[in-house]
């Protein structure tokens, strides 16, 4: 398998997630991704790149998300990070409870923690990294 390594900088604009959009097209299709496997990516990162601009960087214009994709080893590991303040994931409720049902915060990292293979958050909080395991046929 090639080893590949994309960086990626946008601006905290959410027309900009189409950006990332095409870049893991890209990145998928040149290494042979696994169907179920796309859209696992695909959805976890794009629900990171949307947290990182709208509660990170809070949708300021000023502000960058930093994307990055390193495949190697039949493994995708991708980091996301933005410029904001960051915060403690612990804090986030579990929107599976019945007192949560009805809130729409928190589902996001709910979806990313169960599509990806393993999700870190780094001691700020303002970095996400998630990893995908046996990525290709």
């Amino acid at each position: 398998m090639k080893r590949v390594t994309r960086s990626l900088r946008i601006r905290s604009d959410m027309k900009n997630l189409r950006i990332i959009e095409n870049a893991v097209d890209e990145i998928t299709n040149l290494l042979g991704i696994k169907q179920e496997n796309y859209g696992k990516i695909l959805v976890a990162v794009l629900e990171a790149v949307n947290n990182a601009i709208t509660h990170g960087n809070k949708a300021d214009l000023k502000k960058f998300v930093d994307v990055r994709i390193k495949v190697e080893r039949n493994e995708m590991e991708i980091t996301v990070t933005d410029e904001g303040e960051g915060f403690n994931p612990a804090d986030i409720p579990d929107p599976t409870s019945p007192e949560n049902i009805e809130e729409i915060s928190g589902r996001g990292v709910f979806l990313m923690t169960r599509l990806a293979d393993s999700i870190l958050f780094n001691e700020t909080g303002n970095s996400v990294t998630m990893k995908f395991r046996e990525v290709t046929a």
